[in-house]
């Protein structure tokens, strides 16, 4: 074997190895720390009153049921608004949004600590009964573990992304006992791609959460439910048109979400009391309403039993809950928006059969693939992720029948959702902070790359005021067709171009100077830049301050390099071997 050779096989095998023991730790922790999370929330539940267990148990004890459910959200809203706001660097809460910004245009997440207090605001909140979700944190969690590796220097590339993706698959395949969906998750909504690099180490993650959950602990899976099989051919049709609803249920669920953070914005109140507020709302509809209350698992798992709920009950508990969870989150309670989302659209699925089985027009196969179906197809254009939610039926159900009738719904819901929204919420909201991956990766990451970055103050200039012949006598530069015109305090006049011919031999630069066809400015990104210079004649294009201050030029050939630079970057991540 060649040194060549020998030198490829050593350093595959150190990648290999490294990134293995790295998924294995990762997972590891990511899982215990998930178990973590959702274990204090329970506790906080149960001695908060929270929990319908409990409250049956002090059933004979109204009145302080009563104080529990009306002031232990209000309580928790204080509490997490006084620590985003005096803890975090942030003030506010973290989650997957910040992992997808991360993984996607190589930033660090942030700070540790802010982080930290953002899990444990999040713990608190659902603690507290705050209607919010627990995926969320808990996907922040995983990556925040994961974010450690980048500290090793490892010297693999993509290893904070790869790292982050671990952390985040570990953390849903713990929380869905689904090892398979976190695998697919963090593919499919944090790296955005796939490649054997990050596939091998982001499975082994995976399933060493499910080992842990699954076989270590024994945690209980999100719901059991029993199903012979879909009856009828006609309802394959019926499952469509759920998904159809459910996407128009998802998109309200997102534009109130969307909306009432704007709301809260406005409110000229300290933004530590605006939880408090949220938690206020969510006690007084719960005296009435008390499954609006947390996180709402024993609503999602009776919404399969039939009679379980009223029609009435259910719109009600619907309409409740996207409310609520808007309101919630907008107003600044730390968490997800998958756990809600999940319980909406259960709720949505159950009514939607409670209506087709009361017509008794169409036979049905009964209450519980139209719920699982709502539930999937509601969630799915929210998170943006089709295939996880699809694979999180079969992982939990082990039931096929039912896996091919949510396909169906979750096809429908995407394809109606991504027209009339977006691919997802996460999306909307990076796109509203100036990250828009809606046109792909590589668009993304040239419109985070300025172009002050390519800018070169070694080109040739001239006074207005001098003579045009002595100022193209002293610029003969092949490379240069231009010679940029800029006064004595720097402001930017123009620029003369070397095949200007003027009859006049005393004429002054200021004669012969045309404007710009292309000005960039300190704001101006790469992807803006190679839009402007489409149809451009010259060599660069000049960089002008705010002020009028002409600060250097951009050539065509820096910023098309800096195109081909990143497109090789995520070819190179995509193609990457392990």
């Amino acid at each position: 074997m060649n040194p060549i050779a020998k030198m490829h096989k050593g350093s595959a095998l150190y990648r290999i190895s490294v990134l293995s023991v790295m998924a294995l730790l990762i997972g590891v922790s990511a899982s215990l720390a998930a178990i973590a999370f959702a274990d204090s929330v329970i506790w906080l539940n149960n001695a908060l009153l929270i929990s319908p267990r409990m409250r049956v148990q002090y059933a004979g004890s109204p009145y302080v049921v009563l104080a529990a459910t009306l002031f232990a959200p209000i309580a928790g809203g204080i509490i997490v608004g006084l620590l985003l706001q005096k803890f975090t660097n942030a003030r506010r809460p973290l989650g997957p949004a910040d992992v997808i910004v991360a993984t996607q245009m190589r930033l660090p997440l942030p700070d540790a600590r802010s982080g930290i207090v953002s899990t444990m605001a999040a713990a608190l909140s659902i603690g507290f009964g705050a209607s919010v979700g627990q995926y969320g944190p808990m996907v922040y969690l995983g990556a925040l573990i994961g974010s450690a590796a980048e500290k090793l220097k490892l010297r693999i590339r993509s290893i904070s992304a790869i790292a982050m993706a671990c952390g985040v698959a570990a953390a849903i395949s713990t929380a869905f006992n689904a090892p398979i969906a976190g695998l697919v998750f963090a593919h499919e909504v944090i790296l955005r791609h796939y490649s054997l690099q990050a596939f091998a180490p982001v499975t082994v993650a995976s399933a060493t959460g499910y080992v842990i959950a699954n076989v270590m602990f024994d945690r209980p899976p999100l719901f059991l439910v029993e199903f012979p099989g879909v009856a009828n051919s006609h309802e394959f049709l019926l499952f469509a048109m759920l998904g159809v609803i459910a996407a128009l249920i998802a998109k309200i669920y997102m534009r109130f979400l969307l909306r009432s953070a704007e709301i809260a914005k406005k409110l000229a109140i300290p933004q530590w009391v605006k939880p408090g507020l949220a938690g206020l709302a969510v006690g007084v509809t719960a005296l009435w309403l008390p499954d609006v209350i947390g996180i709402g698992k024993e609503a999602l798992r009776f919404a399969t039993i039939e009679g379980a709920f009223t029609p009435t009950e259910l719109l009600v508990l619907v309409a409740a809950k996207i409310i609520l969870t808007a309101v919630c989150l907008g107003f600044g309670f730390a968490g997800g928006v998958f756990s809600p989302a999940l319980l909406i659209g259960i709720l949505s699925g159950a009514l939607f059969w409670n209506l087709l089985d009361g017509f008794q027009l169409l036979e049905n196969s009964g209450i519980v693939v139209y719920a699982v179906c709502g539930m999937m197809a509601v969630t799915s254009p929210v998170i943006g992720a089709p295939l996880t939610t699809i694979l999180i039926v079969f992982e939990l159900t082990r039931n096929y029948d039912l896996t091919v009738a949510a396909m169906v719904a979750v096809v429908f819901s995407n394809l109606v959702s991504y027209r009339i929204f977006g691919r997802s919420l996460f999306d909307i909201q990076l796109a509203a902070k100036g990250v828009d991956l809606s046109t792909g990766r590589d668009h993304a990451r040239l419109a985070a790359i300025s172009v002050a970055k390519f800018a070169t103050t070694d080109f040739p200039a001239a006074s207005p005021d001098e003579p045009a012949q002595a100022a193209l006598d002293r610029c003969p530069r092949e490379q240069w067709n231009e010679i940029y015109v800029a006064g004595n305090n720097g402001d930017f006049h123009g620029i003369m171009y070397k095949s200007e011919r003027f009859n006049d031999p005393n004429a002054l630069v200021a004669d012969v100077t045309r404007p710009a066809t292309v000005i960039f400015d300190e704001e101006t990104n790469v992807k803006q830049a190679m839009e402007k210079f489409i149809g451009f004649v010259g060599t660069a294009a000049p960089l002008v301050a705010s002020d009028g201050r002409l600060l250097g030029v951009v050539t065509e050939a820096d910023i098309f390099r800096a195109y081909l630079d990143t497109v090789q970057e995520l070819r190179n991540e995509e193609n990457a071997s392990a």
